[in-house]
């Protein structure tokens, strides 16, 4: 008889009983939007607020890992592994130009119309006087860098 295997999580780091009602509490937000009734809305307006909580989760990580310095690397790795946050989101705020970044699906360039980065991701100073920008895919108002 094969022998079974249980999954076997590992204990929570040092410091996870400070973020752990921070991370509870918008993970039930998340719960919450997923459940409301769509209609009413566009096919793209359903999953705006879910991509707005994402976010939030990966930035308050973010924030509290690199600007703060306020939780170690061990348990920063440790909510990137139990999936708390997107890594991959963080790997572009990392980088020059990506600091405001709303969400990896405006800067893949084969999603979109032309070949290039979403609307939302042009400084408003280079956009016509009085447009209203609003990224079609995840509902942002602009995140360019420099605004």
């Amino acid at each position: 008889m094969p022998k079974i295997t249980t999954q076997r999580t590992k204990k929570a780091p040092k410091g996870w009983e400070l973020i752990e009602p921070t991370l509870l509490e918008l993970k039930q937000k998340l719960r919450d939007v997923e459940n409301e009734p769509i209609e009413g809305k566009r096919k793209p307006e359903t999953v705006w607020p879910i991509f707005k909580l994402h976010h939030q989760m990966s930035r308050y990580l973010f924030d509290l890992h690199y600007k703060k310095k306020e939780i170690s690397r061990e348990l920063y790795e440790y909510c990137l592994r139990e999936k708390w946050a997107d890594a991959a989101l963080i790997a572009k705020w990392k980088k020059s130009g990506f600091e405001r970044l709303c969400c990896l699906q405006c800067v893949q360039k084969g999603d979109s119309n032309f070949g290039k980065g979403c609307i939302c991701r042009v400084p408003k100073d280079h956009l016509e006087e009085g447009k209203k920008v609003e990224c079609v895919k995840c509902g942002c108002k602009g995140c360019a860098s420099g605004d």
